[in-house]
């Protein structure tokens, strides 16, 4: 079943919403990491597990002379075992290092949901902006064809004032419209492809079906409206209120850097686990030697034998010391990956705050004055064309302004809202609630109530 189960089958149409439930339903993925995660967990019950004890068997103090089991009373047939014990604590904190990390798997889970979910957004909005385009582009086609058509019947009547130039301009714009249109139908070609990607129906438990790439429909629509995003945490934006540290504090509970503190965690373990080395590994043995009877028929007692074994760590200069060493300055490099990528993150945040900002002071400047003006531009030069007191030319470009106006307005608005989806990203929380919430509401609206106030 094509993930077109989710959506009307008539007019092969994915919604933002639906477009991010499949990618995370069925994301190979995370499927991958629970079965590592599994994995781990298997191999923490492994490493608390003590070494297999080993057994020996053999013949001793064979006579060559003969090979007589009964001429010499030290020959024995021997059977020995023999069991080694970690040094100090290894089995338990090696078990409890690997339990640990085993912490990670779920935290990586949400960072990966998260990036898909910022991924396919994203992908979606290319493919809105390209698919709206078009719209606008073909609203106005027949507009340009009339510009072109009234040309050349004014170019014909003599009376007219249309010159063969004024025509030829028409004709031109046209075919470079179809261009511009062609170009459009490329952008949501590739960005349907890209999607697509994301959209494949994954069922582990049926790998036939997994792999019938051709089940996927490989054109579909996009949502005509624009979905309504909001920022997750916009009080941490506000520039009276913004600190850097409480936006440092709160983007430590991102699953991101939960996994660094787990995997600093575990190389921890490694300095105590590597302290460990310093303790004697022990073991014991024991064994049964049977002894054959005497050539004379008297028998011989059998001999049973007992003993322990450890090493002496003595000459810790260049082994245990360094190891314990290693381990430490391995912890340390650990803690400054978390640095990094905090202040990677807010590098980040800033930026795309900063630009969001600028978006929607651009979206002001078209909402009120940009689109309105080149309207009546456009339906001025018109009328007076028409009205003989006007330049043809001024009209084809008032027309082409109006268009490339609308084009560009549209274009703002979907940054603004790419740009909230890679925010709301760093603001990722366990129990995060969906943020995308299907509405027809003006895309413009929302960010001036987030950013009205500043």
């Amino acid at each position: 079943m094509g993930f077109f189960a989710l959506t009307s089958q008539a007019e092969n149409t994915v919604s933002l919403m639906q477009a991010i439930t499949i990618a995370e339903k069925n994301d190979p993925w995370l499927h991958g990491n629970r079965l590592t995660q599994q994995a781990v967990h298997q191999r923490s019950i492994a490493a608390g597990t003590l070494p297999d004890p080993k057994v020996s068997i053999g013949m001793m103090n064979l006579p060559v002379d003969s090979w007589n089991t009964e001429q010499e009373g030290m020959t024995q047939l021997k059977v020995g075992v023999a069991q080694m014990f970690p040094r100090g604590d290894s089995l338990a904190i090696k078990q409890n290092q690997l339990k640990l990390d085993a912490t990670k798997f779920p935290l990586m889970r949400k960072v990966r949901q998260a990036t898909v979910k910022s991924t396919v957004s994203q992908l979606w909005l290319d493919a809105f902006l390209a698919q709206r385009t078009i719209t606008l582009i073909e609203k106005d086609w027949a507009l340009f064809e009339q510009i072109a058509e009234v040309a050349q019947v004014s170019y014909s009547n003599v009376v007219g004032k249309t010159r063969q130039q004024d025509v030829i301009r028409a004709q031109l714009e046209i075919v470079q419209l179809e261009d511009r249109l062609m170009l459009e139908k490329q952008q949501l070609e590739t960005a349907i492809a890209r999607l697509n990607e994301w959209l494949h129906v994954y069922d582990p438990s049926n790998a036939a079906d997994t792999f019938d790439f051709d089940s996927q429909a490989l054109v579909f629509n996009v949502s005509s409206q624009l979905p309504d995003l909001r920022l997750t945490r916009p009080e941490l934006l506000k520039t009276a209120k913004y600190s850097r540290n409480r936006l440092a504090k709160v983007l430590l509970n991102h699953p991101a850097l939960r996994v660094i503190d787990v995997k600093q965690q575990v190389v921890e373990k490694n300095v105590v686990l590597a302290k460990q080395q310093y303790k004697p590994q022990w073991g014991v043995n024991a064994s049964y030697s049977y002894r054959d009877n005497m050539p004379s028929g008297d028998s011989r007692a059998d001999l049973f034998s007992v003993g322990v074994t450890f090493d002496l760590p003595l000459f810790t200069d260049n082994k245990q010391d360094k190891q314990v060493a290693a381990s430490i300055a391995e912890s340390a490099a650990v803690k400054t990956e978390k640095l990094l990528l905090t202040k990677q993150m807010i590098s980040a945040v800033e930026q795309e705050t900063r630009q969001l900002k600028r978006l929607s002071e651009r979206q002001k400047l078209y909402q009120q004055q940009l689109l309105k003006q080149t309207h009546n531009q456009a339906e001025a030069s018109l009328t007076a064309y028409t009205n003989d007191d006007g330049d043809f030319s001024e009209v084809v470009r008032a027309r082409i302004a109006q268009l490339n106006t609308k084009i560009a307005a549209l274009n703002i608005d979907v940054e603004a809202l790419k740009a909230v989806v890679r925010i709301n990203y760093f603001f990722t929380q366990d129990d995060e609630p969906h943020q995308y919430i299907p509405s027809q509401k003006n895309v413009n609206t929302v960010l001036s109530q987030q950013f009205g106030d500043q």
